[in-house]
């Protein structure tokens, strides 16, 4: 008893604290190996190409067309960190509207605001590769999901908006099997 009384006065803070240490690293390399803890790289289940449309509110364009097009690309940045350049699929804009009453009071008539000629709202389609997990598509370290804000950049523009609709792209063969040619993300 002497012995372990001596012992254990020689014994530092410090040691203990690297014991203790080690100790939680070994536990938590047990549950790791025997699967009973999922790193990082487990929890992907896919890679997939995914399409997703940005939102762009209250565009001030007073040129001849857009100034992005189909089949270009844009570089985008997801919450103020540049991600990469990606495909645009699909481009669609509408002049800002107005709601105009009618003389009978239950109906209401929706016509382009004169006031604001200029004004337009844009919907771009991306495509990119993205890493599909339990809690949806990865891309850049960045869950994208709607509602993140995103910011499209090329020669003569700079927009931010907002991710609206998300959907995964399937594999050529598998959508020939399928019949289908996109799926919701869940």
């Amino acid at each position: 008893m002497e012995k372990f009384t001596s012992l254990l006065k020689q014994v530092r803070p410090v040691d203990i604290i690297i014991i203790v240490g080690v100790i939680i690293a070994l536990i938590v390399g047990y549950f790791t190996f025997t699967n009973v803890r999922q790193t990082a790289d487990k929890q992907i289940e896919a890679t997939s190409k995914i399409r997703f449309d940005v939102f762009v509110r209250g565009v001030t364009l007073t040129g001849e067309g857009l100034p992005m097009k189909k089949n270009e690309k844009t570089f985008i940045s997801i919450r103020n960190v540049p991600y990469s350049e990606l495909d645009i699929i699909d481009v669609k804009s509408d002049r800002k509207k107005t709601v105009l009453p009618t003389f009978n009071s239950k109906k209401v008539i929706v016509v382009e605001d004169v006031s604001q000629a200029n004004l337009y709202d844009i919907v771009i389609t991306l495509e990119d590769m993205a890493k599909i997990t339990k809690d949806g598509a990865v891309v850049g370290g960045n869950k994208i999901k709607m509602g993140l804000p995103i910011t499209l950049e090329g020669e003569d523009y700079r927009f931010n908006g907002i991710v609206s609709d998300l959907k995964l792209v399937p594999d050529t063969h598998e959508a020939v099997n399928n019949h289908d040619t996109t799926y919701d993300v869940q």
